[in-house]
């Protein structure tokens, strides 16, 4: 953690993530999505889909995910368990960035295969885990699973493949939504199987540009590897839940944007 002292930077990252850790955090964020509905299945579906999502503005990443709640009937679980090729017009239209109509067919397709024959989400992702205790393993397994028999060619870019060095961005705030603990009103704690200390952190531009100011992260591509090397160093500030201090890095990094760009103005 190159010459800044452990102490300082726990003050630093606690401070930050008491500030920024609450349910106000959802106002602006893509876990409203999930927020919006009550049953294991349906969070874990709208979860996995606003998280799928999840990169550019945020305000349209949030009102792309709650159009594609509305395309399937706010109810995203019935939806896919009945869903059929008869259903394809009404996801036909649906763009977010380069994630069409399409991709959002080979995912539900592949939802529903895993619903109905893998014990859906949780499931794949806990066994991936078990298998080898470890974030990395859950989420190669969970691709292997997810991107098998008629998954689209295309599409396979839209699920981050860590063998090959991606850092999981979404997938891992995924797992930190379902995961971590419901405390703060913002992730669910729905998935019990995993353990918080285990998870890795959701790396985006701007949680890793402050991690480097701040002497947590040395290597300069945002890859798995600087997942690994600051998460390990989250990990000495607070070993059972390191990822909570995602809520700091990020804050810090929003509120600097926004003192940059002239609208920060508490």
């Amino acid at each position: 953690m190159q010459n800044r002292s452990a102490e300082l930077l726990f003050r630093i990252l606690d401070d930050a993530y008491h500030k920024y850790a609450n349910s106000e955090f959802i106002d602006d964020d893509p876990v409203q999505v999930p927020h919006r509905f009550i049953t294991d299945e349906d969070i874990e579906i709208a979860g996995f889909l606003a998280a799928t999502i999840a990169w550019g503005q945020r305000k349209s990443i949030v009102k792309n995910a709650n159009e594609l709640m509305a395309r399937m009937d706010n109810a995203p679980f019935d939806f896919i368990m009945n869903f059929t090729q008869n259903d394809y017009k009404q996801l036909a239209g649906f763009v977010h960035r380069t994630f069409n109509a399409d991709d959002l067919l080979s995912f539900i397709l592949s939802l529903q295969r895993l619903y109905r024959n893998e014990g859906g989400l949780r499931a794949v992702f806990v066994k991936g885990y078990t298998k080898t205790q470890t974030i990395k393993g859950a989420i190669d397994f969970f691709r292997e699973q997810f991107v098998r028999d008629q998954f689209a060619a295309r599409s396979q870019k839209h699920v981050a493949d860590v063998t090959k060095g991606s850092a999981a961005k979404r997938l891992n705030m995924f797992l930190r939504w379902m995961v971590r603990t419901a405390d703060e009103g913002v992730d669910f704690g729905i998935w019990s199987e995993i353990p918080p200390a285990a998870l890795m952190i959701p790396l985006d531009t701007h949680s890793s540009r402050v991690a480097r100011e701040l002497g947590l992260l040395e290597r300069s591509q945002n890859d798995w590897t600087a997942v690994e090397q600051l998460t390990e160093n989250l990990r000495c500030l607070d070993p059972l839940d390191p990822i909570r201090f995602d809520y700091a890095l990020f804050g810090i990094g929003i509120a600097r944007k926004e003192i940059s760009n002239g609208i920060y103005l508490k």
